[in-house]
């Protein structure tokens, strides 16, 4: 790791969902109180931790006091009973099913409520106030008319300013809520939160008209287009989204308010126009990206899960520039190493295909998809 950031431990505080140290045999993930599959989702709030158990369809809530690597989640929401899964509980969707949760994020307005992409039922679930229980219904729905729809793109071969594909992140800034809308090659925004279900957006990202879903806006890549964005984050004024089909990530100095607008500069590529993997390398280095799927701002830095790299980066948030190195790294020994659990059985601090990071405080919270776990982080800079 490069000078300015220092890990607090060597190994996470807390590991959720997976063994700190799997056993070197593999064996049936078992839907249960303590088991995640495939986590692409994870939210500590002041009282709560939430996992989106991908995997199993279900989001989990375990308590935030006394928090450990032995907590049993308190309840789920997608499920009948913490030993069961399959997509919406195996029956139609609904205001409490899920189907591939991934994305999640906090709504703190007048009241503090819960956000979370559910992508395979192509829409966005809100909760007006954090649930507590199992099986809370949601709200509101956004990507379709009600919660009892799932058609991508609500059954149309175009979208509009309202449907949804693949909707993989969501993200509040305290005023807008944004949504990667992956399978659309876009990011929507609403300019403030949604009243009912349903809204449709007020503009967009990646694309110039709320009826194309073309990668890149059907152009060559440049400095408005997108091709899967997933991961979004802000600091300030700015806004980053994680485009990982370009292996970058996009950065607006100031919030957008026009349909299709550019960014002001990129991380993880050296100009606009460039979008290969690793900068066309094998390995990476401090300044490359290989398909960036979640950001969060954290001790100082602007953290990207470097997904395919299984690696974890952060950028000083005071000397953001075209190009840059990260100065942060957790998960290799080093920039220019890659390999999922670093080619090696996993270990507390090896990392295999993180979908999603979050931060709360001086914590970096990862979704360990590959190793079926969440680890949580003490980071200081």
């Amino acid at each position: 790791m490069k000078s300015g950031a220092k890990l607090l431990l060597k190994e996470p505080v807390v590991v959720l969902g997976g063994l700190r140290v799997p056993d070197l045999i593999s064996s049936p993930i078992v839907p249960s109180s303590t088991t995640c599959f495939g986590p692409r989702g994870v939210l500590l709030t002041r009282d709560w931790l939430y996992i989106c158990d991908t995997g199993h369809h279900r989001l989990l809530a375990f308590r935030h006091e006394g928090l450990s690597d032995k907590s049993i989640a308190t309840f789920q929401i997608g499920q009948s009973d913490f030993d069961r899964e399959g997509r919406n509980g195996k029956g139609p969707p609904s205001a409490h099913s899920l189907n591939v949760p991934t994305g999640i994020c906090l709504l703190e307005q007048d009241t503090i409520g819960l956000a979370v992409a559910d992508a395979w039922n192509h829409r966005i679930l809100i909760w007006h106030k954090l649930p507590q229980a199992d099986n809370t219904p949601a709200d509101l729905v956004l990507g379709q008319i009600d919660f009892f729809q799932n058609e991508a793109n609500q059954g149309r071969s175009v979208p509009d300013a309202t449907s949804m594909h693949w909707p993989y992140g969501v993200h509040f800034d305290g005023r807008c809520l944004y949504v990667a809308d992956a399978g659309n090659r876009r990011v929507m925004i609403w300019k403030s939160l949604p009243k009912k279900n349903n809204q449709p957006c007020d503009l967009l990202l990646g694309q110039r008209r709320f009826d194309c879903r073309d990668e890149n806006a059907g152009r060559d890549v440049s400095a408005m287009s997108m091709r899967w964005p997933h991961g979004i984050a802000h600091y300030g004024d700015r806004l980053f989204v994680a485009d990982a089909g370009n292996n970058r990530i996009m950065v607006y100095n100031d919030e957008p308010q026009s349909m299709g607008a550019a960014c002001d500069l990129v991380i993880g590529q050296m100009s606009f126009t460039d979008c290969d993997h690793n900068q066309r390398r094998y390995a990476p280095t401090a300044a490359t990206l290989n398909m960036p799927y979640s950001l969060a701002v954290c001790a100082g830095f602007l953290m990207a899960a470097d997904t395919a790299n299984s690696r974890i980066v952060g950028y000083d948030l005071d000397q953001l520039e075209m190009g840059m190195d990260a100065s942060f790294l957790l998960g290799q020994p080093g920039f220019e190493d890659k390999g999922d659990n670093r080619w090696k059985p996993a270990q507390a601090d090896s990392l295999c295909w993180p979908y999603h990071i979050s931060s709360y405080a001086d914590k970096l919270l990862v979704a360990d998809s590959g190793n079926n776990r969440v680890s949580v982080w003490s980071v200081d800079k």
